[in-house]
């Protein structure tokens, strides 16, 4: 039991389209249900530093539409240490903060769950990353924005390949995972996808220059995630140009554009509920858990398992592609 009287909340971590949303939705819920509302500028890095402003409804008139973070982010060292995660909880203190909700990925949930074991203070997480690799929810707010950015970018890098008869790779943003690089081929109708979850094979690279130049096509676009697994886009194109000379091969690589813009609809709604959300579980006493939403509707998730478990992807969307790019 705690009182709950005044949030602190925070952006860490790579920025999301959707962050100001989420932002906006858990502010005027707090303030909604009689609670005060303080944001932490610079994520972790504000609470060692003590860059805490109070927060009115005014403070996030307007931002819906917009993309990045208006209070800030970054990824901060120092909260990795001891000493550090001392230096932030003093800060609470200072500010009477009774609870913090933590807008991020991954990595924040990581920082949130040892910093709640160690102080036993109440943390919600809601999940804000384009990856869509967070376990325990079907969608991450910014993923939808993103997933678009990279089909308008396809789309338009089709028609040169069209144009030149050029083979494309696009690599594209999810760290380890494969979610944005998976369905952003079967929504751009690209030839084939490279993803960490199944690592390419000579036979498999074979497949995919085969299908993607027989019978009457003149291009072909192939999109590669971010990954050691894979090699990202330079590393599958210099094999393509050992082991298959006769085509001309560019690289695209998308990088940072995936991040911005504004958020799409299905991002903002999503930000919405997973921001009133977070309010409603402080308010049920829930403590040191990930906002989900599975079949839409609203979950609870430990941070333990949103951050250990490894988010499944289904290998059947791969058939799908291969035997629509023939």
């Amino acid at each position: 039991m705690y009182q709950l009287k005044t949030i602190g909340v925070l952006t860490s971590g790579g920025d999301a389209p959707g962050m100001n949303a989420a932002l906006r939705a858990v502010t005027r819920a707090a303030i909604f249900n009689g609670i005060s509302v303080k944001a932490i500028c610079r994520g972790y890095k504000g609470l060692i530093t003590n860059e805490i402003i109070d927060f009115k409804t005014q403070n996030v008139s307007n931002i819906i539409q917009h993309g990045g973070t208006i209070i800030k982010t970054a990824r901060c060292q120092e909260f990795q240490t001891l000493e550090g995660r001392r230096l932030a909880y003093d800060t609470l203190k200072l500010h009477n903060i009774d609870a913090l909700v933590a807008l991020g990925g991954d990595g924040t949930f990581t920082g949130a769950k040892i910093f709640a074991q160690e102080y036993n203070f109440p943390i919600i997480g809601v999940p804000c990353t384009i990856d869509n690799d967070l376990y325990g929810t079907d969608f991450t707010i910014g993923y939808d924005t993103a997933l678009n950015t990279v089909i308008e970018a396809v789309d338009k890098i089709r028609d040169t390949a069209s144009s030149h008869d050029r083979l494309f790779f696009v690599e594209v943003m999810g760290r380890d995972a494969g979610f944005l690089a998976l369905n952003a081929a079967i929504a751009s109708g690209a030839e084939a996808a490279v993803i960490p979850e199944i690592a390419i094979k000579d036979d498999l690279l074979g497949e995919v220059i085969q299908n993607g130049f027989r019978k009457t096509k003149n291009s072909s676009i192939v999109l590669v995630a971010e990954s050691e697994l894979t090699g990202g886009a330079n590393g599958v194109a210099e094999r393509v140009k050992r082991e298959y000379p006769q085509y001309d091969v560019r690289v695209v690589i998308l990088g940072h554009i995936q991040r911005g813009g504004s958020p799409s609809a299905s991002d903002r709604i999503l930000a919405s509920r997973m921001g009133a959300a977070a309010i409603d579980a402080l308010l049920e006493e829930q403590r040191n858990l990930m906002i989900g939403v599975v079949n839409d509707a609203i979950v609870y998730v430990p941070f333990t398992k949103a951050i250990k478990d490894d988010k499944p992807i289904d290998l059947k969307l791969l058939q799908v592609l291969r035997s629509l790019s023939i």
